[in-house]
């Protein structure tokens, strides 16, 4: 029997029985009623289960089909989780969620359309390079990559492919962060000069010995490109519940809190200043970094970059969490409000409650005229990326400008380590005339993981 032939027959039968067959979206075509993006969650912990299913789920045109994790006991809970959702919405065992262990037979199975990658920062590059090679699309948490290789290599490898990848830097779907860059970009706070973000450090913690690798996880494929190094609870995540992991506390995995928030307002201050597709030409940083303890991310910081256009920027933990875009003739202040992505997200609701704030009230009451620059309009970031996957919209957060916003927060890492004042070239995507800090633009990974080994 002809393949065409068989899923048509196939879809019919289901159809008859009363149970849901899993075919691809472009069987169908984009308008036909049995049409569903299916999707594949790769992770399934803390921020999978906090924010990037729920928005998954409440569009009707996907359906989450598949779920992956090296934690066994996180993919069952997982797969329980997204069955309860659509048995209760839709009809008793409506939904059987297939799992699988390795993430790889997610991407080989033609039945799926897409990914959702909400995985440690080390697993974000690779498994996305992957997907789209193996033509998925892809939704990918922020960071974007681990070093800046990593992050070019990923950005080439969508162009490459052509295929929709979003990055989860979702403040560009919320309207305070689009009207502030707006009303920016349109002079309403006269030219810009100076922008301030506040952002928080991390905590030392306490010194953790080695433990038994728990049963239920892949711990070796875990540590993926990174050096091997004996496991310890409070260095990967918790075995009862989803509290906020400690694997965002080291370096192995990442950079800290200058990647984990700092590409959301690097991304979204980029917005207002006109400098999504290139980087500051100066950086330099002072920070501390715990001399106890397993944790060795940075805590307390200030890093100072300076654009071509004159601008600069200071971001630092002593300034309130959020944007301050500040002009000639006045500014404008942004953040979250009480929005939060995750329940154990680092910083209470009070201290950025206020969502848009300018030095005269009449500054946010302005209307953008027919004329003037309209930025993106998107009510929620999952739903653009899904509405891009079916051609009906732009994507508001594609790779390349990820990649941007990520590599000014891998510069700002570098200059907190290297301690001295550096000039980057956001062209070549090198430090001009510093070998010590180019040493820093990659990582040795451990074979057989990483971008390195990814056949493009």
């Amino acid at each position: 029997m002809k393949r065409r032939n068989f899923i048509k027959k196939s879809a019919l039968a289901a159809s008859a029985i009363g149970f849901p067959t899993i075919v691809p979206a472009s069987v169908f075509g984009k308008n036909a009623p049995s049409n569903k993006i299916n999707i594949g969650q790769i992770g399934c912990g803390r921020i999978a289960r906090d924010h990037d299913l729920p928005g998954v789920w409440q569009h009707d045109v996907a359906r989450i089909v598949a779920v992956s994790d090296l934690d066994s006991n996180r993919m069952t809970d997982g797969k329980s989780w997204v069955e309860n959702h659509y048995n209760t919405k839709l009809g008793s065992k409506y939904m059987d969620v297939k799992m699988y262990e390795d993430y790889h037979d997610v991407l080989s199975n033609p039945e799926i359309d897409a990914v959702v990658i909400s995985t440690p920062d080390h697993w974000h590059s690779q498994p996305a390079m992957e997907a789209v090679l193996a033509g998925k699309h892809v939704y990918l948490q922020k960071p974007t990559s681990l070093t800046i290789r990593e992050g070019r290599q990923l950005a080439d490898a969508v162009k490459k492919t052509g295929m929709k990848l979003q990055l989860g830097t979702q403040q560009r779907s919320s309207t305070q962060f689009r009207k502030a860059a707006e009303l920016v970009r349109n002079g309403r706070i006269g030219k810009l000069h100076t922008v301030r973000i506040g952002l928080p450090g991390d905590p030392s913690g306490p010194d953790a010995p080695a433990m038994p690798v728990p049963s239920n996880l892949n711990y070796e494929m875990w540590l993926g490109s990174t050096p091997e190094i004996p496991y310890t609870e409070i260095g990967v995540h918790p075995q009862q519940g989803y509290d906020r992991p400690g694997w965002l506390r080291l370096e192995q995995y990442g950079a800290g809190m200058i990647t984990g928030w700092g590409q959301h307002h690097f991304d979204s201050a980029a917005w207002g200043m006109n400098t999504e597709l290139t980087g500051p030409k100066y950086i330099e940083a002072v920070a501390e970094f715990p001399r106890s303890g397993l944790w060795n991310v940075h805590g307390d910081f200030m890093v100072k970059a300076e654009y071509e256009n004159g601008l600069q920027m200071f971001t630092s933990g002593g300034y309130p969490n959020g944007i301050r875009y500040e002009g000639e003739e006045g500014w404008i202040w942004v953040s979250r409000g009480n929005y939060v992505a995750s329940a154990s997200d680092p910083v209470s609701k009070e201290n950025s409650s206020k969502a848009l704030d300018a030095s005269d009230p009449r500054i946010l009451d302005s209307v953008i005229g027919p004329n003037e620059i309209h930025l993106q309009v998107s009510t929620e970031h999952h739903g653009n990326w899904l509405g891009a996957i079916q051609n009906e919209n732009e994507l508001l957060s594609p790779v390349e400008i990820g990649h941007r916003a990520c590599s000014v927060c891998l510069v700002s890492h570098i200059a907190m380590k290297v301690g001295r004042k550096l000039e980057w070239d956001p062209v070549m995507e090198r430090f001009v005339n510093d070998e010590e800090a180019n040493s820093h633009l990659e990582r040795e990974q451990r074979a057989p993981y990483g971008t390195n080994y990814v056949k493009a």
